[in-house]
């Protein structure tokens, strides 16, 4: 059985190094040395200044919006993981959905203007596959109608733009670090912020609202990331050169071989890529159903990310229709691809594709 992804696990031997440390120590979790070390690290290979390690990248976008205080209505992305939508939702944040770019699959800057209103009180932009938003005209915009930005950046692990690090863009950034992602901590995920008189905020907010003294400062949540989590980060961050490189051997794969049959999202020429995931364009939804039936009926499961658009779902505020982006989610398909995939089974599903799209 083929997944569209598959967690990457580090040798057991180191990993049961950091569990020794963890065991002597006694120490699993609030903000324990692991955790440290991991921060410290991952700012560096980042180049990012301020990094702050939460449980999970949905409860990362939670806290982003409450350390902005961020209020009334956000304007954000109809073609991401439900977890963008729903983060706004539960804090009691009105999505407004603008539609996406036809080409690029990010949030299409050109439209934005049209859904603020004074109720508007930030942007919440998504690096689509890790493929970098159109930040330059976002900040404008921002600037323009005094807005924050918050970016999901859950793809967007070590994506440069313009040479720097595309997290550096916005207010805050926040990444996942869930066990799909291209680097891990099983769960997890971190927020990358920019203004520095911000960061005791975001240690307060993830630890119930104290502050380092023993006060109670904020309305705060329990978002810790664990020991174990920064043990496993640890191990992954370590072999994460190796890793991205044995993904790009399959991305390039898939890319030959499959140009000229599909269409693929146009990459902002300023970023780089990480290779975290290979989606397709089909030409319609009848065509993705029979290649993903011939996929499934080999036991290779492809994933329709993402599917339905999300100012579809039925909890949310409809104020207008997001036509690329139902139209984009209606045939895409993203295919198998991580570090350990073999290549005669990428040369496999090319094939079954191939066959099964005429």
């Amino acid at each position: 059985m083929i997944q569209v992804t598959k967690s990457y696990l580090p040798d057991k031997d180191k990993y049961k190094k950091y569990i020794d440390v963890i065991y002597k120590s006694c120490q699993l979790t609030n903000n324990g040395l692991l955790v440290q070390e991991l921060e410290e690290k991952l700012a560096k290979y980042l180049d990012v200044e301020n990094i702050v390690l939460v449980a999970n990248g949905t409860l990362a976008l939670s806290i982003a919006y409450r350390a902005l205080n961020i209020k009334d209505e956000v304007i954000t992305t109809p073609f991401s993981f439900v977890a963008t939508t729903n983060s706004l939702v539960a804090e009691g944040l009105t999505p407004i959905f603008s539609d996406i770019n036809f080409d690029t699959l990010n949030i299409d800057p050109a439209l934005i203007g049209n859904q603020i209103t004074e109720r508007t009180s930030a942007i919440v932009p998504v690096h689509v596959f890790g493929n970098a938003c159109n930040v330059e005209d976002i900040q404008d915009i921002a600037k323009e109608h005094n807005l924050k930005v918050i970016y999901d950046a859950a793809h967007a692990f070590d994506i440069k733009y313009k040479g720097a690090s595309v997290l550096n863009y916005g207010d805050i950034s926040i990444l996942s670090l869930h066990a799909t992602k291209i680097f891990h901590t099983i769960e997890g995920g971190a927020l990358i912020i920019n203004d520095r008189s911000l960061v005791e905020k975001v240690r307060q907010l993830i630890n119930f609202g104290f502050d380092r003294s023993g006060s109670i400062l904020n309305a705060g949540i329990n978002a810790k990331m664990n020991e174990f989590e920064a043990a496993m980060g640890l191990c992954v961050l370590d072999d994460i050169i190796e890793i991205k490189k044995k993904r790009k051997r399959i991305y390039n794969l898939y890319s030959q071989e499959l140009a000229g049959y599909f269409s693929f999202p146009h990459w902002n020429e300023h970023a780089t890529q990480n290779y975290g995931y290979f989606p397709i364009l089909l030409k319609n939804n009848k065509q993705l159903l029979r290649v993903q039936k011939a996929l499934n009926d080999n036991q290779i499961f492809p994933r329709r990310y993402f599917y339905p658009s999300l100012e579809l779902l039925p909890y949310v505020k409809k104020v207008n229709n997001c036509e690329n982006s139902q139209d984009i989610s209606e045939r895409i398909l993203c295919l198998p691809l991580y570090d350990s995939l073999r290549l005669e089974d990428v040369q496999r599903i090319i094939h079954i594709i191939k066959d099964c799209s005429l």
